[in-house]
C-alpha cells in the first residue's frame, strides 16, 4: 500500500485545521506524517480505520472458509501463483500447507486488529520457496549430516539495556556508573 500525500508531522502541530482539510480532500483519505525522530505515521479518519480492518476480517474469513472444502481449496490454490508467483516452486502439499498457514493466520491476526502477524508467514514461506528454487542449495540444507558432534551450544549473551530517554545512567537498574555521595 502506497499512501501519496506526505507531510510533515510539525504541520499537523502547526496547522492542524490545514492537516485536516488535506486528509480529507486527499484521494486516498490517508496523510503520511513524516517524523525526523522516529518511524513514520498514518493519518485517517476512524471510519476508513474501521472500515479497513472490517475488510480486511471478511476478506481473511473468506479464504479461511474456502480452504475447508476440497473444491474450493483447489480454487483457492489455483489463484494463489497470481499473488504469490514463488509459490509454483513449492511442492503441492507445501503449496497446500502454506494456503492454510496463510489462511489461518490472517484471520487470526484480523480478528485482533494487527496484521503485523501475516508478513513474518509469507516471508518464511517465500525463503522456503527460494531453497525449493534454487537445486544447489536444496541439497546442500538437505544432504544428510557427517554426525560430528561440535559440543554444547553456548547461551548467547543478554544485549545491554539501553537507558530511557531522560533517564540517567546511574540511576538504571543494574547500573554499575559511579554515583555521588
Amino acid at each position: 500500500m502506497s499512501i501519496a500525500e506526505e507531510i510533515p508531522f510539525s504541520h499537523l502541530i502547526q496547522h492542524s485545521r490545514d492537516t485536516i482539510a488535506r486528509l480529507e480532500n486527499s484521494q486516498g483519505r490517508q496523510l503520511r506524517l513524516v517524523r525526523r525522530d522516529g518511524e513514520d505515521l498514518v493519518l485517517e479518519s476512524a471510519r476508513r480505520a474501521e472500515a479497513d480492518a472490517e475488510a480486511a476480517l471478511t476478506a481473511a474469513r473468506l479464504i479461511s472458509e474456502m480452504l475447508r472444502s476440497d473444491e474450493t481449496a483447489a480454487l483457492v490454490l489455483r489463484v494463489l501463483p497470481a499473488v504469490f508467483p514463488w509459490i509454483r516452486f513449492l511442492p503441492d502439499a507445501a503449496a497446500q500447507e502454506f494456503a492454510v498457514e496463510f489462511a489461518e493466520t490472517a484471520r487470526a491476526a484480523a480478528e485482533m486488529g494487527n496484521m503485523a502477524p501475516v508478513m513474518p508467514v509469507i516471508e518464511a514461506w517465500r525463503a522456503t520457496a527460494e531453497i525449493h528454487a534454487d537445486p544447489a542449495l536444496h541439497k546442500a540444507l538437505t544432504a544428510p549430516l557427517d554426525g560430528t558432534d561440535y559440543g554444547p551450544v553456548p547461551e548467547p549473551e543478554p544485549e545491554p539495556e539501553e537507558p530511557a530517554p531522560g533517564e540517567p545512567e546511574a540511576q538504571r537498574p543494574g547500573s554499575t556508573a559511579a554515583t555521588a555521595g
